[in-house]
């Protein structure tokens, strides 16, 4: 039993790419999928696949690599709001990472999106994680 889902799920992306593999496979949840169309839309995925073959079901990730260094497209991914602490901003505190070249990925009451997005239906919520 995992205390944190969402850190797991973010510990097997980083693992993954860190150590060059093409495919991670994670144990689904309505929130991971959420965060996996976000990172497919933002670029930071080359696609995703969600497989309803056992009682959880599972989501496959392509990777995405640069194509001349062969270095990971995701430099980091970290996790925010633990379940020991959670952080939350309003919709005029929500946070930039790397002054608008990465995404904070948001929980709102409309939601899992970015930040970018948030700030746009003017809508604060708990920052899961940023990624750059």
């Amino acid at each position: 039993m995992f205390t944190d889902p969402i850190a797991d799920y973010l510990t097997r992306i980083r693992n993954a790419s860190s150590a060059g593999h093409r495919v991670v496979e994670i144990p689904a949840s309505n929130l991971k999928k959420e965060i996996t169309k976000i990172l497919f839309d933002q670029g930071y995925i080359l696609s995703y696949k969600f497989e309803d073959n056992a009682v959880q079901g599972t989501i496959k990730i392509a990777l995405k690599y640069d194509k001349f260094t062969k270095e990971p497209v995701i430099k980091k991914i970290k996790r925010v709001s633990t379940p020991g602490l959670r952080k939350y901003a309003s919709s005029s505190e929500l946070p930039r990472v790397l002054n608008g070249l990465g995404i904070a990925i948001i929980s709102t009451s409309h939601g899992v999106m970015t930040s970018k997005q948030a700030k746009l239906e003017n809508a604060g919520g708990e920052v899961l994680c940023y990624v750059y």
